[in-house]
Parts: C-alpha cells; sequence; structure tokens
C-alpha cells in the first residue's frame, strides 16, 4: 500500500492543534465524588482519533501527556505534574492514547463514513477508554472494581453526546476540508493498483 504521505510540518501542525483542542476542552469540567471529572478532554481524543488517524491521533494524545508531565497545567481543571498519573485519572489518560490508536484503525479502515466514524468514537473514544480507566480507579481509590464500574454509569450519557458530536463534526470537516484525514486504506489500495496497472501497460 502507498503511505500516506503529507510534509512533515504539516504533521506536526495538525498535532499540534488538535494537543490544543484536547488543553482547551479540558477546561469544561464537572467535578465528582469519585475523583475522576466529567470533562470535555474526551471529545478531543475523540476528534484526533477520526481527524488524524491511528497513527497521527495518539502523537497529540502522547504531546498533551509530555506537557503535563513537565509540570503544565494542561489537564483539567488545570492540573499537572507527575502526581497526575498515580492518581485515579491516570488510566483514563493512558486509554486516551489506546482508544485514539482504536478510533483511526475503525474510522479509516475503509472509505470514511459516518457510521464509521461513529463505531470509532464509541468504541475507541468510551469502551477503550473505560477498559483502562476503571482498573486504575479501582486500584487507586481502593473501591472494589464492580462498584467502580457502577459509579462510572454516570459518565455514560454524557460520553454518548460527546461520541454523536464527534461524529458529526469529523463527518462535516470531511466534507468540506477532506485533505485534514488521512487517505482511507480502500483509496490507497486502489491508487496502489492503478499504479501498478499503468506500470504494467507501459
Amino acid at each position: 500500500m502507498t503511505p500516506d504521505r503529507r510534509p512533515l510540518s504539516a504533521d506536526l501542525a495538525r498535532i499540534a492543534v488538535f494537543a490544543a483542542l484536547v488543553i482547551v476542552l479540558g477546561t469544561v469540567m464537572v467535578p465528582l465524588p469519585s475523583g475522576v471529572p466529567i470533562t470535555g478532554q474526551t471529545l478531543g481524543v475523540m476528534l484526533a482519533g477520526l481527524v488524524l488517524g491511528a497513527r497521527r491521533a495518539p502523537l497529540s494524545i502522547l504531546l498533551v501527556l509530555a506537557l503535563a508531565a513537565i509540570g503544565l497545567p494542561v489537564l483539567a481543571g488545570g492540573r499537572g505534574g507527575l502526581g497526575s498519573f498515580v492518581g485515579p485519572t491516570a488510566g483514563y489518560m493512558l486509554g486516551w492514547v489506546a482508544g485514539a490508536v482504536v478510533i483511526g484503525l475503525i474510522a479509516h479502515g475503509g472509505r470514511f463514513t459516518w457510521w464509521r466514524a461513529a463505531t470509532g468514537a464509541l468504541i475507541g473514544g468510551i469502551l477503550v477508554v473505560y477498559l483502562f480507566g476503571i482498573p486504575v480507579q479501582a486500584a487507586v481509590t481502593g473501591v472494589p472494581l464492580d462498584l467502580t464500574a457502577l459509579s462510572s454509569v454516570a459518565f455514560l450519557p454524557g460520553d454518548l453526546i460527546k461520541a454523536t458530536l464527534a461524529t458529526v463534526l469529523a463527518v462535516a470537516l470531511r466534507r468540506a476540508y477532506p485533505r485534514a484525514f488521512p487517505k482511507a486504506a480502500g483509496a490507497r489500495a486502489a491508487a496502489g493498483a492503478a499504479g501498478t496497472g499503468a506500470v504494467a501497460a507501459q
């Protein structure tokens, strides 16, 4: 398959833009007694995966986490520092990275469609993040895993709204500015086949 080639500067700019988006969305926060707040940052993760794809999206999330690790207040509620990586939200942050990869793989595994985008946002942006976050939250807080999972139901309505919003925004952006997106696997394969056919015909 022909790789999705674009200038390095363009890639870096896109990665930086979505890292900034995740940081800005962290200012939208609803504190909860569990210690894990409802934030807008998951929306940024979903959008990064849908727009940047499986290779570039995790880099934007890792950039946010790197900035947090050196102490910058880039996480929800203006948090930062290494202490953030040993608290109850640590697993969710790791889940962002894995989730961004899964979202990108699903959304761009073929021709980009609304149902691929929605499936990616639901599986990668919610299920994968929960699979990383809930066990770590339970371990850090000392609350049994089943009770922690039950308390996480409070996040589900908001996350479903974020998945819907991310899908709508990504589909609209795809129509308005398709160059922002990586080429689908099917398109790359078709381009490769066409190129092979042209060479053979010469």
